[in-house]
């Protein structure tokens, strides 16, 4: 729970030093420590599929993942912001998916985040039919879905 707290007022005090309109409430459970971002500012949060949101998280495990209890991590959402992106990217794992078995062709998504690579790959795991795999490098990442039948 302290580190959760800590964690909490580091980044109310980067926002307060960054001039934002920006508060943090936390919920933790023993997988994550959940924080929660609001105020008038949010949107610049949520720019370029929530980059910055996704850097701040990066920050926040970096100081302070170290000192966390075993096995939890922090995670940032401002306003349901990433509870709506995943959502998003489920459907568009299920869409690829129904779209790979009638094509019988891989279908290959754009340029995506380890974050948002994660969520399809978590969404495809169980289809006994497809796989998922991540292709080519750095910020250039995609993700690739096609048939196991086709490797």
């Amino acid at each position: 729970m302290e580190n959760c707290t800590n964690a909490a007022r580091f980044l109310e005090s980067l926002f307060e030093s960054a001039g934002l309109a920006l508060r943090v409430t936390t919920r933790e459970n023993p997988g994550e420590c959940l924080m929660d971002i609001s105020g008038s500012d949010s949107e610049l949060l949520q720019a370029e599929s929530g980059e910055l949101l996704l850097a701040l998280q990066h920050l926040l495990n970096q100081a302070f993942g170290r000192t966390a209890p075993e096995g939890q991590r922090i995670v940032c959402d401002v306003e349901g912001f990433r509870a709506t992106r995943e959502a998003e990217l489920r459907a568009m794992a299920n869409h690829a998916a129904a779209r790979v078995r009638e094509s019988r062709a891989p279908f290959v998504f754009g340029e995506m985040n380890a974050s948002e690579r994660r969520v399809i790959h978590l969404t495809l795991a169980d289809c006994e039919d497809l796989y998922t795999e991540s292709v080519g490098e750095g910020y250039a990442r995609k993700l690739r879905v096609a048939l196991k039948s086709s490797q």
